[in-house]
């Protein structure tokens, strides 16, 4: 028999007051912000148009949740923090939740959701792809000057005996190997790997892709390719020159470049012994490595402190100052990894449990569409705020994480917020951009 009594939970006592909770608040939710991914996600129509590509081979007469609404509650979940399907089996109950994904009802299952995620395939991922670069060039009012592609590979370490699984000597675990590009705060690409390939698979394939359909968008546009000495091949470099593509990739040590860089390396080691602090020097070298066909210009940071020497290089073909090059234009790349971050730490992009290869891209995918939708609320609607530079995990906990009491009839919703939210001011603010009367 069903126990509906909820059950008592007891505290200690506050002076002679007794402090109980139950789990009997009834329409209350903590995910009172919510509702500004469904504002941001109407504006850019990023579910609508992506749950578009998706073929349904459901029975049309059988079905209670459609493509787009199972898409925007596994979207908006990762965004709010839930990264299990079993995650659902409670919030699906939340009318917040049912209310940014546009359903009046109970919403889909964990084992709808499962099947959802299991149709994925090859077509479906390219196509997906597909809609995320139109995203991008459609966040541009106008024609860009320029376009900084980064590329970069990071480990998405698996615990089970998932397909494409394979151990990694340099992280020293089983993981997969996925490929991302960013351009600036945009992700562009989330590609998954196994990890039994060489790091720059396939990259050369997908910058040509971009900048093709970028070119086709903005003619005039200036691209280049940034990426660090794993993204180094001398056949890509030369495809960059023959397109008007540029570069700035580093390259890694080998005798005949510390060969060129000895006198810059003794200069700086000499600088260091007579003042006792960290030296850098920088140059550039003209440098043609065997395999290539004309020389290249590499730029040289000549660095030396207490524990050596440190010298490192970048090839490229970009004008300019050495050391601007190399630590403003260069060293920038880094921001990428912070971004990365962001979606494998606070989006759950390394949430890739599935026995199967697709299903795997998909979640990867759909961790990449939720980043895209929190970082247009950064770009569009925090940008003179406090929150100009928060993280997606710093966004999810000032602006999503609100209690509100919700109440439904049949003539409006409401969410009466908390009286304490301490963001109220910015909360309205966000509110205003992103849904203009």
């Amino acid at each position: 028999m069903t126990n509906c009594t909820a059950t008592k939970i007891e505290f200690p006592a506050l002076k002679r007051r007794k402090i109980e909770a139950q789990f009997s608040g009834g329409a209350i939710t903590s995910d009172g912000g919510v509702l500004l991914l469904r504002s941001i996600d109407q504006r850019l129509k990023l579910t609508e148009q992506v749950a578009a590509q998706i073929t349904d081979p459901r029975d049309p007469d059988e079905i209670r949740h459609q493509v787009v609404d199972l898409l925007r509650q596994r979207i908006y979940g990762l965004a709010c923090g839930y990264e299990d399907l079993n995650d659902h089996d409670t919030l699906r109950n939340d009318i917040a939740f049912q209310t940014a994904v546009e359903k009046d009802q109970v919403l889909g299952s964990r084992s709808t959701l499962c099947r959802f995620e299991q149709q994925a395939d090859r077509a479906l991922m390219w196509r997906l792809h597909e809609q995320i670069v139109e995203q991008f060039i459609a966040s541009f009012e106008g024609s860009p000057e320029s376009l900084i592609l980064d590329f970069d590979a990071t480990d998405d370490p698996v615990h089970g005996q998932q397909e494409g699984r394979f151990f990694h000597g340099y992280y020293r675990h089983y993981c997969f190997l996925p490929l991302y590009v960013f351009c600036g705060d945009q992700c562009l690409v989330s590609y998954l790997r196994p990890s039994n390939i060489d790091g720059a698979k396939h990259s050369w394939a997908i910058l040509a892709l971009l900048v093709k359909r970028l070119r086709r968008a903005w003619p005039e546009v200036s691209i280049t390719l940034r990426g660090d000495s794993g993204f180094y091949r001398h056949k890509m470099l030369g495809w960059c020159e023959r397109n008007e593509v540029n570069y700035i990739v580093g390259l890694a040590k080998n005798p005949r470049l510390n060969q060129l860089s000895q006198p810059w390396t003794d200069q700086a080691k000499s600088q260091f012994e007579a003042q006792q602090h960290k030296q850098r020097l920088f140059t550039e070298l003209h440098y043609q490595a065997g395999s290539w066909k004309r020389q290249r210009r590499v730029i040289l940071k000549a660095e030396h402190m207490s524990q050596g020497s440190n010298p490192r290089y970048v090839v490229t073909n970009l004008t300019g100052d050495p050391q601007h090059l190399y630590e403003k234009v260069y060293c920038a790349r880094g921001e990428m990894e912070n971004r990365i971050k962001e979606q494998q730490l606070d989006l759950f992009a390394d949430r890739t449990s599935c026995s199967l290869w697709w299903p795997n891209q998909f979640r990867l995918l759909l961790s990449t569409l939720a980043y895209t939708l929190m970082d247009a609320i950064r770009r569009l609607a925090l940008q003179t705020t406090e929150l100009a530079q928060a993280t997606c995990g710093t966004i999810r906990l000032k602006l999503f994480k609100v209690g509100a009491v919700v109440i439904r009839n049949t003539r409006r919703v409401r969410l009466l917020l908390s009286s304490s939210y301490p963001y109220q001011a910015l909360f309205q603010s966000v509110c205003q951009k992103l849904c203009p009367e």
